[in-house]
């Protein structure tokens, strides 16, 4: 009991108190967050950023909790989002979208870093302390087209097409949309506004895309092939740090009826009566419409013209009208007078016209309007006044049955093939139901033999196989898992299959054994594009010490290429190449610069430039000079813009939740 006492007594006392204190300060800072604010989180990204007058603000949770500014994008707005990409693809891509390779993780992560980058913007917006105020939203909204009715803004429009939109949504849910994306187009606005370029950076600027570089190149080759063992443990390693390049893509075998109805036996030709049928029926496509031979003088008179220009035309059209009606040569008259480039140097001749809308409105109007061959009072459309002389009229007539029979009997037969195809295709289709997930009832109903594809991966299929349709359907959820036949899928005029897939193999890594001939070859590659790398390293080495690229290429056979006055994104030999040429420091007095690159195609090169040729910017213009810096100043804003985001992304916390994408 006396000990118990002592015990109970220290327990209570002030080094008691101490060590409480003590332990309750790091269970404060790092375990109250997680006592205190238990929840069940939904957010696929949170984004916490530090208050603009601490930018520096310490990541610490009583700082973060207490002064950081904290959104989340939720699960439902990043599905809307993701919705409305997949709309817009969908409408871009039109029969080649294919909507299960569209929901890959890779597009999911795209479509949300792009709502993270539009909200970090938007949370700059607000520390920065843009507004949008109501009226602005509303006149917004009013000049969407989408919602306008005869170019003014409908209010029943504007809901019924909310409402049909995939996901719905409420009017003030899209108002608080629209308010969004303006805040973060304001802050865009002003930054892009406000971008400029000085005299003297323009001058910079146009100094160094018109600079040229006198350069000296060899393309380094390979070393000999190697043919030298490679030890199982450097093929093993090679193999494990590089597994993403043996994976194989997912395949799927599919079985098909092919229904053509090109292949199918001629029908029988057509009776009679049922030609003379179809010719009653289509009795108008076999009439030849009138046609009249037609001139025209022209008397411009544009809209925008003064009345008295107006008048003018008019009376001078009038006049013409009148020569050509006491029997003045109308040719003469239009070559003379008339204002039509086309037909001015042909008399005013415009060929035979038919009325089919080919010719505006009043012009056919009044050339029909004619009894016959004469000319017309002045008439006037929207490029002047005409007087319009016609020549000739050639009355309308009617093909007679014996002359249309060839066409007929075409299109009996073309229609007669057409049905019989639609009849297969619908007694197999009426197969397939009763039995979805085998074709060879469906093949032995249309007379057809089962075959099969494959197997083939994504995009690189053969034969039928290469439709997109055919693609999308072999490689969709409900093909793969349940093994079903498909609908019948058109891939032509008259021309469908019905698919089932057989076989489904998933995106794999390739086993070791499969690959070991493209890992030796592989490994085989870098050593010899290293090999290749090191060599040129060596060269440019011993140009800097002082040795000629000549001198170096001559004693090695290599081919050197002289190229002075190289200027910016010429292919010598590419324009990567080049770029490389100007990323080279410029060379000092007597020397040169030397420098190596490797091309995307592996070859690799070792270069020396010799000289720089300053660009003249006196041979600019000042009207080019206008334009240059008109069209560099939207460009510095952009830059502007993509820097702020960079570096309000780096200051902001961003937490991801992948598993609710």
């Amino acid at each position: 009991m006396p000990m118990l006492q002592a015990l109970r007594e220290k327990s209570s006392g002030w080094i008691a108190t101490v060590i409480l204190a003590l332990l309750i300060v790091p269970f404060a800072f790092f375990g109250m967050e997680q006592y205190l604010f238990q929840r069940n989180e939904t957010f696929v990204a949170k984004i916490e950023a530090p208050p603009a007058w601490w930018p520096s603000a310490p990541d610490a949770w009583p700082v973060r909790k207490l002064l950081w500014k904290t959104e989340e994008i939720g699960a439902d707005e990043f599905r809307s989002s993701f919705e409305l990409v997949r709309q817009r693809q969908r409408q871009m891509q039109g029969e080649s979208f294919d909507a299960r390779q569209f929901e890959s993780i890779d597009n999911k992560r795209k479509v949300l870093d792009e709502l993270i980058d539009q909200r970090v913007m938007r949370m700059a917006a607000q520390r920065e302390g843009f507004e949008v105020g109501d009226a602005l939203v509303r006149k917004t909204i009013e000049e969407i087209p989408a919602f306008q009715v005869d170019g003014k803004f409908d209010p029943q429009r504007y809901r019924l097409q909310l409402a049909s939109q995939v996901p719905k949504r409420t009017p003030t849910q899209f108002d608080a949309e629209i308010r969004k994306e303006l805040q973060q187009t304001m802050l865009r606005n002003q930054l892009q506004g406000s971008a400029f370029v000085t005299a003297s950076e323009a001058q910079r600027l146009l100094g160094l895309l018109t600079e040229k570089r006198d350069v000296s190149y060899a393309i380094v080759p390979p070393p000999a092939a190697d043919s030298s063992a490679i030890p199982a443990a450097d093929i093993a390693r090679w193999y494990k740090e590089h597994q993403e390049d043996f994976r194989a893509p997912e395949t799927v075998t599919i079985e098909y009826l092919d229904i053509d109805g090109n292949a199918l036996p001629a029908p029988a030709p057509a009776d009679e009566g049922i030609l003379l049928q179809r010719y009653e029926q289509e009795k108008a496509r076999f009439v030849e419409p009138e046609q009249r031979l037609t001139s025209h003088i022209l008397i411009k008179a544009d809209e925008g013209a003064d009345p008295a220009a107006q008048k003018a035309a008019e009376a001078k059209a009038q006049d013409l009208a009148k020569q050509a009606r006491a029997g003045a040569d109308f040719a003469a008259l239009a070559r003379q007078h008339s204002e039509d480039e086309g037909s001015k140097g042909g008399g005013g001749d415009l060929g035979w016209i038919s009325k089919n809308g080919a010719m505006v409105k009043p012009f056919e109007d009044a050339v029909f309007a004619m009894n016959g061959p004469g000319v017309s009072a002045p008439v006037k459309s929207d490029f002047g006044w005409h007087v319009i002389q016609v020549r000739e009229v050639k009355p309308g007539s009617t093909v007679p049955f014996e002359a249309a029979r060839a066409e007929l009997e075409k299109v009996e037969a073309e229609s007669a093939r057409e049905r019989a195809f639609n009849e297969i295709v619908g007694k197999v289709v009426d197969e397939v139901l009763k039995s979805p997930t085998v074709l060879a009832p469906a093949a032995r109903v249309a007379g057809l033999q089962v075959q099969k594809l494959g197997p083939f991966a994504r995009g690189k299929g053969a034969g039928i196989a290469a439709n997109a349709a055919v693609q999308r359907a072999a490689f969709s959820e409900l093909a793969i898992q349940n093994r079903i036949v498909s609908d019948a899928i058109e891939i032509g005029p008259n021309h469908s299959v019905l698919i089932r897939v057989v076989e489904h193999v998933p995106e794999q890594v390739q086993p070791l054994a499969q690959v070991g001939d493209r890992v030796v070859a592989a490994i085989r590659a870098d050593r010899a594009q290293k090999a290749t790398e090191a060599d040129a390293e060596a060269v440019v080495g011993r140009i800097r010490k002082g040795e000629s690229l000549a001198t170096i290429a001559n004693d090695r056979k290599w081919i050197l290429t002289n190229f002075p006055a190289v200027p910016r994104g010429a292919p010598a030999p590419d324009a990567e190449a080049v770029e490389a040429y100007f990323s080279t420091p410029a060379p000092a007095e007597g020397k040169v610069s030397p420098g190596k690159v490797t091309l995307q195609n592996g070859m690799t090169i070792v270069f020396a430039v010799t000289k720089v040729v300053r660009g003249d910017t006196a041979e600019v213009t000042p009207e080019q000079r206008a334009a240059f810096l008109q069209e560099l100043a939207p460009v510095v804003g952009e830059l502007d813009v993509t820097a702020l985001g960079k570096t309000q992304r780096r200051q902001a916390k961003v937490t991801i939740a992948e598993e609710r994408l």
